[in-house]
């Protein structure tokens, strides 16, 4: 098993008097001796590697689980970045809140950022089963939200049809409000179908970040990308050709790449109408931006539309790093017996007790 080690924390959270409102200091300052600050000589043009047929080179495990949030939280409405100040403070409360000694419930997806925000004694939720020590490495950035795009940091409102679909379904990896009659009654990701795509962790509040080891594979016009979690992979053909016809539907899309410099862009249509990915089925269009920025970096750009599900599309960037560590099998099915035992039994029982009450009323 990888190690398990915990992301960083500690002291108490007062946002004024830590400065975690404060702006950042303006350019051109004056140091401490009175004289301008000089400007840093420019950093030198990193060329990306390319592969043996002449293609940016993306091969690799690469891995997400930034402890940035998706959405920007209301405590810092304005401020796209903190000041690394901020960031020190910041782990040092995790050093404090989650030490894996401690006694606090486990804090997955956003909910690790937005505890570190608060900064309680103790983190609690009553709805996750695990504690720290499930937990896993957190890096953390400057950045207050993975969504560039709006300005505000948030994903757009849904419309009224969005509305009413997402009130329709259950959450994506959790029960349904009611005992569910068939395996049909249940998410996508409770039956080890898929976690959904693009993949950006957020609907999984009880995982470590994002379940995020990707895997990418090239070969001459095509690249694979591998999921931990469920191990799903897509063949992408990189040549720029027409999508599936209108009809053929899938639960992750069907994808098409071109290169753009050194980009790999893949534009995704045809997605099943029991795809799920907050709220948005067969209308879902996803552009993916994949940039090799450094050489333990991969820009990994997320614009997703669907005008039938918010109001306007939405953007997120995601920096994918490097790792030595090896992708092992989800196994999501061989353990999800009990799991799906003990929900579909709820229903079996319900049904029982009627046929019982009908028969004692004869």
């Amino acid at each position: 098993m990888r190690h398990r080690f915990l992301a960083s924390l500690s002291g108490s959270f007062v946002l004024i008097a830590m400065g975690l409102l404060l702006p950042p200091p303006a350019t051109g300052q004056t140091g401490a001796g009175g004289a301008e600050a000089k400007e840093a000589p420019a950093a030198k043009a990193w060329t990306p590697p390319m592969t043996p047929y002449g293609e940016p080179d993306l091969r690799g495990m690469w891995e997400n689980k930034s402890a940035t949030p998706l959405e920007r939280p209301k405590e810092l409405a304005g401020r796209p970045f903190l000041t690394d100040q901020e960031v020190a403070e910041l782990k040092k409360r995790a050093d404090r809140l989650f030490d894996v000694n401690g006694n606090s419930d486990f804090a997955g997806g956003d909910n690790f950022f937005l505890a570190l925000l608060a900064n309680p004694e103790r983190y609690t939720n009553p709805n996750v089963t695990g504690s720290v020590t499930a937990m896993v490495p957190r890096p953390f950035d400057n950045r207050t939200s993975l969504i560039v795009d709006p300005a505000d940091g948030k994903i757009p409102p849904l419309t009224a049809e969005g509305k009413a679909r997402v009130a329709e379904a259950p959450a994506p990896n959790a029960a349904p409000r009611h005992p569910a009659a068939g395996p049909e009654d249940l998410p996508n990701a409770l039956r080890c179908i898929t976690y959904g795509m693009p993949r950006l962790g957020v609907t999984n509040l009880n995982a470590a970040g994002p379940l995020g080891y990707y895997q990418i594979v090239q070969a001459p016009g095509y690249v694979a990308l591998s999921l931990e979690a469920i191990h799903e992979t897509r063949v992408i053909p990189v040549n720029g050709g027409p999508h599936l016809p209108p009809h053929v539907r899938q639960w992750s899309g069907d994808s098409r790449g071109h290169w753009e410099g050194n980009t790999l862009v893949v534009d995704t249509t045809n997605f099943s109408p029991k795809s799920f990915f907050l709220g948005a089925t067969e209308n879902l269009h996803v552009v993916e931006r994949f940039t090799r920025a450094a050489p333990d970096t991969i820009n990994y750009e997320i614009t997703v539309d669907d005008p039938t599900t918010w109001t306007k599309p939405w953007t997120a960037v995601i920096r994918l790093k490097q790792t030595s560590d090896k992708m092992y099998e989800y196994a999501c099915h061989e353990g999800n017996y009990s799991t799906m035992e003990g929900i579909l039994g709820a229903a079996r029982a319900d049904e029982k007790a009627a046929e019982e009450a009908a028969r004692s009323r004869k």
